[in-house]
């Protein structure tokens, strides 16, 4: 990997804000360095084609948050094969968003995703707003997705932050192999110091950085050789510190209650009609945890009751 070096500049003489962390590079190359790397390796993903509508780039946001893109690609394609626009959405029960988010997983995005198609349909004209504080208003958009749909559907200039970009600047820029759990304040103010000025450039730049970290400089296993930032990585400097932060505990799903969740929305998914709580108690042996798990998800609205012992997807 060849060595990035530039002299100092101008404005990297200029103070970082407070708190925030500069990056080793003057900022006109650490930009550069991976806009072109991102320009020669990124993937070729439907929502990112010059093509893809609001609605579509929306839908995969939901979709991608805790679930990779490999699983995500022919959810997202049958989603908007079935429902092209917020309005054919928000035309159906909840209950068949439901049922099309199949084994994603985290079920009440679909949910979520659902109730915002309606607030788009009666209080947007059915039109995937592009202010950025509309769209936090929506029921189920929250600060990254606000940001991730104003900057990839609309170009614009905004600090997206998800886990992939989080580790990035964790590492590139702060010298630490791992972010904490939670977004920080600090976090925050690095990543804005970080952003390029012009909108366009700013909205390639966030999802750069987020591809960056998707294929490289990855959780596990990072392909530090192959990453254009590699000789002015902070973390590399440091000689790769291990992790000193609180255990990192990975998810588990085997026998949770989760699982329990899984299996019974699989019954109610497959049936369009009311199901007998007879054929809920078939697909797990431990009745206390079952009846916990079912419990659960009326509480999340995605299962409903019909009457003593039958159940249905939400209507």
């Amino acid at each position: 990997m060849t060595a990035i070096t530039a002299p100092a500049t101008a404005a990297d003489a200029v103070p970082a804000p407070a708190g925030a962390v500069r990056p080793p590079l003057p900022l006109p190359l650490f930009h550069s360095t991976v806009l072109d790397w991102y320009e020669a390796s990124k993937r070729d993903l439907p929502w990112r084609a010059p093509d893809a509508t609001p609605w579509a780039v929306m839908v995969s946001e939901f979709m991608l948050q805790q679930t990779p893109v490999k699983r995500v690609l022919p959810a997202w394609q049958a989603w908007l094969t079935r429902w092209p626009t917020p309005a054919h959405l928000a035309a159906e029960a909840p209950g068949e968003a439901v049922r099309m988010w199949g084994r994603l997983g985290y079920p009440r995005r679909a949910l979520r995703l659902h109730a915002a198609a309606v607030a788009i349909t009666e209080e947007h004209e059915g039109e995937v707003p592009d202010d950025h504080a509309t769209l936090l208003s929506l029921p189920g958009v929250g600060e990254y997705t606000a940001a991730a749909v104003a900057s990839f559907a609309f170009r614009q200039r905004h600090v997206v932050l998800d886990t992939n970009v989080r580790r990035v600047f964790a590492r590139a820029v702060t010298g630490v192999e791992y972010p904490a759990q939670a977004t920080t304040a600090a976090e925050r103010r690095t990543a804005t110091a970080l952003l390029p000025d012009d909108a366009e450039t700013a909205a390639t730049w966030a999802v750069g950085v987020m591809e960056l970290g998707a294929l490289v400089c990855t959780a596990r296993g990072p392909e530090c050789g192959d990453c254009p930032l590699f000789t002015a990585c902070a973390w590399q400097r440091a000689g790769r510190p291990p992790y000193e932060g609180p255990a990192r505990r990975g998810q588990s799903y085997e026998g949770t209650d989760r699982q329990v969740r899984g299996k019974l929305l699989a019954v109610l998914r497959e049936s369009h009609g009311t199901v007998p709580q007879a054929r809920l108690d078939a697909v797990w042996p431990d009745a206390v945890q079952r009846a916990r798990a079912l419990d659960g998800l009326v509480a999340d609205g995605l299962v409903e009751p019909v009457e003593q012992g039958v159940y249905r997807l939400p209507q």
